[in-house]
């Protein structure tokens, strides 16, 4: 019933930005956490960054202070404002919701609480 798809992947040159979108659908309540993580080829999956209900957020040392997470409660929607993108950041990136509080969530980026999940979009970054 619940239902998540990413949005506005693609490639980019290292330096330049994107912009992803999830849009969600099939719930009534706003889930107690939303995120978007990422799997490249041969690599285990890593969570970027993460917003609570309250807006509260957790990023990925890798990401800190180039990446953006916000989330839209009214529309259904998570997005991720991507600057500076290195190669390192090529992956397929996926959102994901929690819709109930877990211990430390917040805190632990391995996703393993997040209840539903997208299909991924692509991020291609090139040198």
């Amino acid at each position: 019933q619940v239902h998540l798809e990413e949005s506005g992947g693609g490639s980019e040159q290292s330096g330049g930005s994107l912009t992803l979108s999830c849009a969600a659908s099939g719930y009534n309540s706003d889930p107690y956490c939303m995120g978007w993580f990422r799997q490249a080829p041969g690599k285990a999956r890593e969570g970027i960054a993460l917003i609570s209900r309250l807006e509260t957020t957790n990023y990925a040392n890798s990401v800190k202070g180039r990446f953006t997470i916000s989330r839209d409660n009214a529309k259904k929607t998570l997005s991720l404002q991507m600057n500076d993108l290195k190669p390192e950041d090529t992956a397929m990136y996926y959102c994901a919701l929690a819709l109930d509080p877990h211990n430390s969530i917040m805190s632990t980026m391995e996703g393993l609480e997040y209840d539903y999940w997208g299909q991924g979009t692509q991020v291609t970054v090139s040198s």
